[in-house]
């Protein structure tokens, strides 16, 4: 089970598909995150829900909040993907400690070696408004990313 609304959210720091170092205290310090744990990269359902956020970017820019993915792939194979999909936000790769930053999210699925499919919606003071996850196989919605962002309304 993610870590709940109100929880605390673990700080990190970890390297997109470019290798930049990005570290969530310093995406904080700009503005709100919203951070979507997908198991893998290349496979159908994470890129059709890849692609859907990417294809509707505008209802995070106009919520004024910033899109981070993750994955337990190399930031070479996110690189690759994310060239491929002309995908126009950071992925991050969770690839060693294998794991670490789902894990510390309650999002890792040690059964499978890779992330749940796991979103969290994270304020400006590092506390989880909204999360919701699904199951093996099922994507998530544009519909559930809409009813998470209300939760940042008035914080």
């Amino acid at each position: 089970m993610p870590l709940p609304t109100g929880a605390r959210a673990p700080g990190f720091e970890l390297v997109d598909q470019l290798g930049q170092t990005v570290r969530l205290a310093d995406r904080l310090a700009a503005g709100p995150v919203v951070l979507v744990f997908f198991p893998l990269a290349f496979s159908r359902t994470c890129e059709g829900e890849l692609c859907a956020l990417r294809d509707d970017l505008r209802l995070f820019d106009d919520a004024g909040v910033q899109l981070l993915g993750v994955s337990v792939d190399s930031k070479f194979a996110l690189r690759a993907w994310a060239e491929e999909q002309g995908y126009g936000f950071p992925l991050l790769s969770d690839f060693w400690p294998h794991g670490e930053v789902a894990r510390a999210y309650d999002a890792f699925l040690d059964e499978r070696g890779y992330a749940a499919r796991a979103t969290f919606v994270i304020d400006l003071d590092g506390v989880i408004r909204a999360s919701f996850a699904t199951g093996p196989g099922e994507a998530r919605s544009l519909e559930q990313y809409r009813e998470a962002l209300t939760a940042l309304d008035g914080h």
